[in-house]
């Protein structure tokens, strides 16, 4: 109708096409429900016309032309009804040649070829297999170039990690682009999608990769010139996101040994047990009456009852403390974390054990039986093991420090020991003592420290007396709101009544009756 109208005798190639800013897609059955009253909509040539003419100018036209062409190309693609006719009509197979012509030179073909390609490629209608060796060369040239591809980076780096994810040519790309080309992007890109897009494709690597080359990933990130470049500019949700999951992938290199319980043939954790006890009693010098020498023969050796040191260490099971360590979570990494904490921060390790060991009331925290237990609610908090979800959760702090999680550890078992403290508890105390910790920590990482330093400074601020302040205040906060809500202040009305001539009657009733 609307072409007799305006007396245009073809209306087959025409068709209307919505003209808002955020919305530009031809109307179709599908979504005609979209038009609202008042709605402009523009007449325009069909997704089928415009697909043919533009592919006779990519054919034939001046470069010019073609710039101008692939630049509507790019937003039209957008569009899946448009899409659907371009490939149709082997459009796509026009754009691939383009981008893989070692010989074109012009930036603006090659940006908007690229843009095109990944705007077609997003609707999920053709198979990533379809590429050659030659369009996958093509892009990683461009990324190891970057320097000298400045526009065609970002979507050379997008097309690469779909073809990871989504292809069996993702061989090729671990093999050609190397983790210091993407740190060195990182590093020097200016633009915040392209460094978006860099950590993308490092997260596809990551899940692709075997175990060894996972860790060799996580060991070169965790270089402290990286760590900058990966959390210097952090300008946008998706680009938050993207450093979430690889916090998340790196992290979940610790479920190995979250999952792992000791056994009698790991000698390595019968050393650190035997380390724990050494460090925390300086390998009983003094303390068996070895006459301040420090030196303990071998029939002194013998009759060193170790069982009382692994008590005081607060094992549950001081004869054979490597029983703690079966159950999983958080098996063998609780132990790795404690040999840390000695190891690293060994005033304190030491200072928590004898303060603890030495007392003679019920009080004392055990360190062997809290700390394994913290790793294992420090495992659930950080959902090591699990994928990552939609839900971003990005904690920079992971990102400042070669060991992360165990430094964690050691900031959160200080606080576990002043919490133990002020709570006065006991062995019974212990579930609600790990209560008051889990909202320690969770309530501080909700705050995104900034580090590790700016995590242990925010988590002393939240003491016991402050977290159950919290809780009074949220606690009375919900009960105010709930007594305020519609079906609350409808059973009141509906029960006021009924409640008013029950007192009025109780009232006559001690009237007639008297006291007694």
């Amino acid at each position: 109708e609307i072409c007799s109208c305006w007396g245009i005798v073809d209306p087959e190639n025409y068709a209307l096409q919505f003209c808002e800013t955020n919305n530009q897609k031809y109307v179709t059955e599908k979504n005609r429900n979209e038009i609202k009253n008042g709605s402009v909509l523009r007449l325009q040539y069909s997704p089928s016309k415009t697909a043919n003419d533009a592919l006779e100018t990519l054919r034939t036209g001046s470069t010019f032309d073609k710039i101008k062409c692939l630049k509507e190309l790019s937003s039209l693609s957008v569009d899946l009804t448009f899409a659907l006719e371009f490939i149709k009509e082997q459009g796509l197979d026009i754009i691939i040649s383009m981008i893989e012509e070692p010989s074109e030179k012009e930036d603006e073909i090659l940006k908007y070829s690229l843009k095109s390609f990944v705007e077609l490629m997003e609707h999920g209608t053709v198979s990533w297999e379809i590429l050659q060796n030659s369009f996958v060369e093509r892009n990683i040239y461009i990324v190891r170039n970057f320097q000298h591809f400045s526009k065609c980076t970002e979507s050379a780096l997008s097309n690469l990690e779909n073809i990871v994810q989504n292809s069996s040519k993702h061989n090729l790309v671990e093999h050609e682009v190397t983790l210091q080309d993407l740190l060195r992007l990182l590093q020097d890109a200016n633009s915040s999608v392209i460094m978006q897009n860099a950590i993308a494709l490092i997260n596809a690597l990551f899940v692709k990769a075997n175990e060894a080359r996972k860790r060799q990933i996580a060991h070169t990130i965790s270089a402290k010139q990286y760590r900058l470049a990966l959390i210097g500019n952090v300008t946008s949700t998706e680009m938050t996101h993207q450093l979430y999951v690889l916090q998340t992938l790196t992290l979940g290199l610790l479920e190995q040994r979250m999952r792992m319980k000791i056994n009698a043939q790991d000698q390595d954790a019968h050393e650190k047990i035997k380390e724990l006890r050494r460090i925390a009693f300086d390998d009983y010098s003094g303390i068996m009456g070895s006459g301040g020498s420090g030196n303990l023969s071998s029939a002194n050796i013998g009759n060193v009852n170790f069982a009382q040191y692994y008590k005081k260490l607060g094992f549950k099971s001081d004869i054979n403390p490597a029983q703690d360590f079966i159950e999983t979570p958080p098996g063998i990494l609780a132990l790795d974390c404690m040999v840390y904490f000695a190891r690293n921060f060994t005033q304190q390790y030491t200072k928590i054990v004898h303060e603890n060991s030495c007392r003679g009331d019920e009080h004392e925290c055990p360190f062997g039986r809290t700390s394994i237990e913290l790793v294992k609610v420090l495992c659930d908090i950080l959902r090591i093991g699990e994928p990552p979800s939609d839900q971003s959760d990005f904690q920079p702090m992971f990102f400042t420090h070669d060991h992360p999680f165990e430094e964690f550890f050691c900031i959160c078992i200080m606080t576990l020991n002043r919490t133990w403290k002020d709570m006065r508890a006991t062995g019974e105390d212990f579930l609600k003592v790990f209560s008051v910790v889990r909202e320690q920590i969770t309530r501080t990482l909700k705050q995104r420290p900034d580090n590790l330093e700016d995590f242990r400074g925010k988590i002393a601020h939240f003491t016991y007396q402050t977290i159950t302040n919290l809780r009074q205040q949220e606690r009375t906060s919900k009960e105010e709101c709930d007594s305020t809500a519609s079906a609350i202040v409808k059973l009141k009305e509906k029960i006021s009544p009924h409640i008013l001539d029950l007192i009025k009657q109780q009232r006559l009733a001690f009237l007639v009756e008297g006291k007694n």
